[in-house]
């Protein structure tokens, strides 16, 4: 099986490209390189929403989408973007309500607190787009040649 027909290096290749343009977009707004950037999470596209969908995609075309196999990653590719757009999502917002207390209304001894991570996860916009990425990501390796 070459290796551009594996589902994992579709899922991992499309994750770190996603994130990898995540860099370049803070580079080139803002001046200046931001590594950090690839291991992040949150942001404009959701690369969770475009590796799982690689991911699926991928499973969709080498199995069926009528395998069960195809079904069951589906599932939790659906699970997953949820999550992005939903439970972390919340989670960033709490993050930054609980700092703008901190830093307004409550001085704690010592030194300062240190801020909670704010950026967690994603817009529903964000998660689609990242959704759009992925499938495209596995339908263009699918339809090159020396494809799957």
């Amino acid at each position: 099986m070459p290796i551009s027909s594996s589902p994992l290096v579709h899922a991992l290749l499309c994750g770190f490209l996603v994130q990898l343009s995540k860099v370049l977009t803070f580079l080139l707004r803002e001046k200046k390189i931001n590594v950090r950037r690839l291991v992040e999470t949150g942001g404009m596209p959701s690369s969770h929403a475009a590796s799982v969908c690689a991911l699926s995609t991928c499973v969709g075309l080498r199995e069926g989408i009528g395998s069960v196999l195809f079904q069951v990653v589906l599932f939790f590719s659906l699970i997953v973007m949820y999550d992005a757009a939903g439970l972390r999502r919340a989670a960033g917002r709490q993050a930054t309500l609980l700092n703008r207390i901190l830093h307004e209304h409550i001085q704690l001894p010592g030194p300062p607190h240190e801020r909670l991570r704010e950026l967690l996860g994603h817009t529903p916009i964000e998660v689609l787009v990242g959704a759009v990425i992925g499938v495209l990501f596995s339908l263009a390796i699918y339809r090159s040649p020396g494809g799957m």
